[in-house]
């Protein structure tokens, strides 16, 4: 299960609605691919569909798709958002993680 913030939630409809999604019908589609700092890094996308091999989750009124190949790296992730002046952007707070690096975009395990 991936949870999100109320925060992100907020983020999330405003960005959708921009692109031309649909916040109540659409998905977030959270992935993580090999690359960045610490080995690993977080994908974040708007998808209009899911593919039958995805995991979907509903938090807070957030549709999320995972494939299921980064779904074992995400398993009880928070999708966070600070708009603070330092950094600006989605933040993955992942139990998971061993390691980060200072970005906060890659982790390893």
């Amino acid at each position: 299960m991936i949870k999100v913030s109320d925060i992100a939630k907020k983020k999330v409809s405003e960005l959708m609605t921009e692109g031309g999604f649909d916040p109540i019908n659409d998905y977030v589609r959270v992935g993580v691919k090999s690359g960045g700092c610490s080995g690993l890094s977080y994908e974040l996308d708007f998808d209009k569909s899911k593919a039958e091999e995805d995991k979907m989750f509903e938090d807070n009124g957030v549709k999320i798709v995972v494939n299921k190949k980064s779904f074992l790296y995400l398993v009880g992730t928070t999708l966070e958002y600070s708009g603070g002046l330092i950094g600006k952007g989605f933040i993955f707070n992942n139990p998971n993680a061993n390691r980060t690096c200072g970005c906060g975009e890659s982790f390893s395990l």
